[in-house]
């Protein structure tokens, strides 16, 4: 039997678009959400609307861990079978230890893999499986796309709106009296992954409304200045918002594609319900 050249592997932080979810060579790997003893793999056996209702009456912070070392060689030896080589792409080595398990893991199986550490979540990675899937379209190799790849995971953008500041209260990275000052005075925090793959507080900013006049001024400035035509929002349970966003951002950048689309389960945790991220790579240089 002929071998297929790549299976292309992420881990569920990443946005499963439409793409990825039709493609037969995109295999994509469960974090662990833990509510005390009681523990999920991401994104099978905890609907959305599950998750949130968890999130809201949890007695103590839920927990997320990667899959282990194990796991990743169960799957590379199953896939290889199938493939000569894997292109694995992963949330961020700085938020989470999953590179390095799936690494670990390839080495376990002893098979061909090379890894792209995309510096970001989300759709952040969900872009550059779609860009990778084109450069092998074109007749790229493995490596030459591992290389390109990995050379532009530093165009990634992102701002995040946290949507609810007890999810950062309970998590213990707003104490008491921030918290309460916070809800007192409609504080929005921004947050963003920076270009080393860490996530950094950005700025605070009073009321919704100028929450997402703040998003909107983001991307439409990359749209004038950086020729950015397409961009991910990414929306924890409020649709209507993202919407809305879309809208707003649309009236001022009319030929610019906005694909809405649910935060990942893992970011769900940490910033909350509510939660709306703008996230798109500038353009790459062919």
């Amino acid at each position: 039997m002929t071998k297929k050249p790549i299976a292309w592997v992420v881990d569920s932080t990443a946005y499963v678009s439409d793409i990825l979810a039709a493609h037969p060579d995109v295999h994509i790997v469960p974090l662990t959400i833990h509510f005390g003893q009681e523990q999920y793999a991401d994104g099978l056996e905890l609907t959305s609307d599950q998750l949130y209702d968890r999130i809201r009456n949890a007695d103590e912070f839920p927990k997320t861990s990667q899959p282990a070392a194990g796991e990743f060689a169960k799957l590379y030896e199953k896939i290889s079978e199938n493939y000569e080589a894997i292109l694995a792409i992963h949330v961020s080595s700085k938020l989470s230890g999953t590179l390095s398990s799936s690494k670990s893991g390839a080495e376990i199986a002893e098979v061909k893999m090379e890894c792209v550490d995309s510096l970001a979540l989300s759709s952040g990675i969900t872009k550059l499986v779609e860009r990778g899937l084109v450069l092998q379209e074109r007749g790229l190799n493995l490596h030459e796309i591992t290389d390109k790849l990995q050379s532009e995971v530093t165009n990634f953008r992102n701002y995040i709106l946290i949507g609810n500041l007890n999810q950062l209260y309970k998590g213990g990275r707003m104490s008491g009296v921030q918290f309460f000052l916070g809800n007192l005075l409609q504080v929005k925090p921004i947050i963003h992954i920076n270009e080393l793959g860490e996530l950094k507080a950005l700025d605070k900013v009073r009321s919704q409304k100028k929450a997402l006049n703040y998003l909107v001024e983001k991307v439409v400035d990359a749209y004038e200045k950086d020729g950015v035509r397409s961009i991910d929002l990414m929306q924890g349970n409020v649709l209507s918002q993202a919407e809305e966003l879309k809208n707003l951002i649309q009236a001022k950048a009319p030929n610019l594609e906005v694909r809405i689309g649910e935060i990942s389960s893992v970011l769900a945790v940490h910033a909350g319900e509510g939660t709306l991220a703008v996230l798109w790579h500038v353009p790459a240089v062919d």
